[in-house]
């Protein structure tokens, strides 16, 4: 990796995009709440929108309050990042079969045929093959330089290696700490929306005379909605997250390992 290359990197991911995408996902669900769920349409009275017409779900979406545009912003914010995510860790393992890819490499590696080995490089793309290709290139230098000791030119090709994958990774494993908080603090809002929700209900209950049936099932609707829909949006982010952690791990592991094939092919066939 050039120092261009990686400057253009670090250039390119200070804009807050992940900023840009929350608020987005903010507005997109007030919008929805306002006016999908909110729609007069799906409450018996539609002055007050105290209580949603038999079996409408958009009018019980509202009736959980102002809690539930923020966790429908969580929502959105996941599964937007979430397919994201999805596209650039594909992106990432190139435009074929990344097993075959590595298999290929070590097999040419182990021939000698280092051109081929680039060659396989050009038609992959993608983070691993950025890599390995910069590994390769380090490995073909090495050849020709005669000041270095064997122990220094196998040392310099990882650390080649070492460094091209610093600079991929992060682009691999960004928005996942999102996700991670996400799938904590869902929880943490639904369960606030749920305390606010039985307090109304429990307000209810303590007015002298007759309970107000209305009010107390406004204040259960509203526990139980924000309830759903905050555990829901937790379980999507834990799912998410650790797909993705896996997915990078397994091309984490495919680097460590034809970075080592590419160090010691260059060890032995040097001896």
């Amino acid at each position: 990796m050039s120092q261009a290359k990686a400057t253009t990197q670090k250039q390119s991911s200070t804009f807050p995009w992940a900023l840009v995408v929350i608020i987005s996902a903010f507005v997109v669900a007030l919008v929805l709440f306002l006016f999908v769920f909110g729609n007069p349409k799906n409450f018996i009275d539609p002055e007050t929108k105290h209580q949603p017409l038999p079996g409408n779900y958009l009018g019980i979406v509202y009736a959980g309050g102002f809690i539930v545009p923020i966790l429908i912003t969580m929502l959105l914010t996941v599964f937007t990042f979430g397919i994201e995510r999805f596209l650039t860790i594909n992106k990432a393992k190139g435009s074929g079969s990344l097993e075959k890819f590595l298999q290929v490499v070590k097999t040419k590696l182990h021939n000698g045929d280092i051109n081929g080995a680039l060659a396989e490089c050009q038609k992959q793309k993608g983070s691993v093959a950025n890599v390995v290709q910069a590994g390769l290139h380090k490995y073909q230098e090495m050849e020709k330089n005669t000041e270095f000791t064997l122990e220094q030119k196998v040392q310099s090709i990882q650390q080649e290696v070492e460094e091209a994958t610093s600079l991929e990774l992060p682009s691999l494993q960004q928005n996942l700490p999102i996700l991670a908080t996400i799938a904590s603090i869902a929880t943490l809002f639904a369960l606030l929306g749920t305390v606010i929700g039985m307090i109304k209900a429990f307000a209810a209950l303590a007015t002298t005379g007759n309970p107000d049936p209305a009010a107390l099932a406004a204040g259960i609707s509203e526990a139980l909605i924000n309830t759903a829909i905050g555990i829901g949006t937790s379980a999507f982010s834990i799912m998410f997250y650790n797909y993705f952690t896996t997915m990078i791990d397994g091309l984490t592991y495919g680097i460590d390992e034809i970075g080592y094939s590419i160090s010691q092919t260059f060890a032995s066939t040097k001896k």
